[in-house]
Parts: structure tokens; sequence; C-alpha cells
């Protein structure tokens, strides 16, 4: 079978009947052309299945790609697992003539983020950021991409914005794997468990609670859900929270934490002497979770590969600037669930 020529850009503008300019225009969304000659160019790419050369988008680049990641102050410990990935993909990114930095603020204030966010205006062509789904949030995230800027939401998406892609885990999906795991691991025996988020306006806490739920309330009749607890992914918060839990629950069967902080849970656990009666499902094999399945504090680790999240927001930033062709099936983020039997 003979290979398929690539057609190139002076294909497109002499299918179209336009300049090379006219072309380069409208395929980088700039003002000033006509829409009948939008319509003709676009109409030319479809025709002659026109796709940037990648190698060639590289080259022509006058300077470094800058890429931010805004990512949670604190000491989340999911959080530095994703710094490190994003020192790690850096000689990479250097092939790509591109860069990144990492930047920190307080995800849990709407101002403080999107004020941030602000002002990475002009300073950067992509931004990579784990958001609160609130509305000034979504504001500053669309007034980014007006000004031309490409925006990834990475594990905690705002889908109402203009964002050009998420990276993440199907956190409703996963919601629902952590219910099923307790509520087997329980067995047949009434109980109540508690929950512990570090915020229902962070979306991928709130879609997580809601898979949780509908597992528990279909599958576990027998279970009772308690009020979710809010400890804002800080294990100083979460320990006195679930220390208080465990004294006022003395018979509490199950505890599923959505969130980070889990170095406090662990800790309250351990104090308690109930951590062989509790079932706990966590997210995220950090050292810290690592260290609880190792030592039967927890039962099970719901996980999502952040050295694969961190390459696939850099390859996805990167494609929407160039308009390089995306592989859906490359950058779907899997559940990974760990108990200490099968701990890589």
């Amino acid at each position: 079978m003979e290979a398929r020529v690539r057609a190139s850009l002076h294909d497109v503008a002499r299918a179209a009947g336009v300049s090379l300019a006219t072309v380069d225009r409208v395929l980088h969304g700039r003002a000033g052309v006509r829409a009948r000659t939008v319509e003709r160019v676009h109409a030319a790419v479809e025709q002659l299945g026109y796709r940037p050369d990648p190698a060639a988008a590289r080259l022509a680049r006058k300077r470094t790609a800058r890429l931010v990641f805004v990512l949670p102050a604190g000491t989340n410990s999911f959080v530095a697992l994703l710094n490190q990935q994003v020192q790690a993909v850096a000689p990479w990114l250097a092939e790509q003539r591109a860069g990144a930095v990492v930047q920190t603020v307080d995800v849990f204030s709407p101002p403080d983020l999107a004020q941030h966010l602000n002002g990475l205006q002009g300073r950067f062509d992509a931004v990579i950021v784990m958001a609160l789904d609130h509305p000034q949030v979504r504001a500053a995230i669309d007034d980014l991409v007006a000004h031309g800027t490409v925006v990834v939401t990475l594990v905690s998406d705002v889908p109402g914005s203009r964002r050009s892609h998420f990276v993440g885990i199907d956190n409703v999906a996963a919601g629902r794997t952590a219910a099923t795991l307790l509520g087997r691991f329980v067995g047949p025996r009434p109980g109540r468990v508690g929950v512990v988020m570090g915020s229902r306006a962070l979306r991928d806490h709130a879609e997580r609670l809601f898979g949780f739920e509908q597992v528990i309330g279909a599958e576990h009749p027998h279970l009772t859900l308690l009020p979710a607890i809010e400890g804002q992914d800080r294990s100083d918060r979460t320990e006195p929270l679930v220390a208080k839990l465990l004294k006022k629950e003395p018979e509490l069967a199950g505890l599923y934490s959505i969130g980070a902080g889990n170095r406090g849970i662990r800790a309250a656990l351990a104090a308690s002497g109930r951590a062989q009666h509790v079932v706990w499902v966590c997210h995220e094999l950090t050292p810290h979770a690592r260290r609880a399945l190792l030592d039967g504090v927890a039962d099970a680790v719901i996980n999502q590969d952040a050295g694969h999240e961190v390459r696939s927001a850099c390859r996805l930033a990167l494609a929407a600037l160039s308009g390089e062709r995306v592989l859906p099936d490359q950058e779907r983020i899997r559940i990974d669930v760990f108990l200490k039997d099968n701990l890589p």
C-alpha cells in the first residue's frame, strides 16, 4: 500500500485559493479574515486531512514555550509527588523547546486562587492548574484563555470553564470503587461509616463522594453514612477531627478518606487502638499511605499515577499550543487499587 503524502500549509493555501499568511492567521485564530475565507480554509484542511508537523512546529518556535503548574500550597504528599514529576520531565520538555515551573497557592480560597491565575496573564503560554470549581476561578480561567493562554486542569476539574483539557481519573468511578472495597471488607455486619474530605468545593472530592454514596446506598444498605468531615487536606486538621469521630462513634465500622491528610488519620486510628477494627480506604499511594498499608492501618489505597498525569498535562498543553494531534487513549489516567500484597 502506497504511503499517503502529508499535506502541507502550501497545499491548504492552494486548495482554499488564499495566501499562506491567510492560512496561518485562520489556523491560529487571529482576527482580520472574512468569515467566508475562514470557512474555505477549514474546508481545505478537512478535505486534505492536514495536520501540523510536530517537528516543524518545534523548530519554528522562536522561544521556549513557558508552562506553569499551579498547585496547592502546604504539605500535601501527593502534591509533593506531582512537584517531583515536574522536575523529572524537565529534560523531555527541553527537547520540545519548552520549560515548566511550579507555583503554589491556597486552592481552598477562591479569591486567592483567582487572583493568582489573573496574575499569570501574558507571563506563560500554558497554565496547568489543580483548581477549585468556583465562579471566580472559572472566570479567571476564561480570562486566561481569552488572552491566548492554554489552560489544562489537573486532578480536580473546572468543567464549566474554557479550559482545553482535564487530566485526571474518573472520580465518580473512584468513589464507587472505594465503596465497593469498603463494603466488602466490612462484610454483612451493620455499622456506621465516616467520610473525610478536603472540601466539597473541590470537584474531584465532590464527585468521589457522590460515587461512594451511590454504591453504599444501593449495595450496602446495612451501612449508615455519617456526615462528611472537611479537613482541607491537612493532617493537622484531620487528626483531631478523626480522633473526635472515633470517640463519638465507638462502633465505627469504616472510614473513607477522599483527599489528603492521611498522616493525621493514620495517627488518630493508631492512637485509638481500633485500627484493626475500622476498615480504612484512602487515596494516593504516598509514602505515608504505603506505610499505613504495610502496618495494617489502611486496607486499600486508590491511586492515580502522578508521573502519568504530569506528562499528559505537558503533552496536552504543547499539543494545544502547536495544533498537534492528541491520542485520547494515551492520555487516559487509570484508577489503580493497591493492597499491601501488590505494592509496587
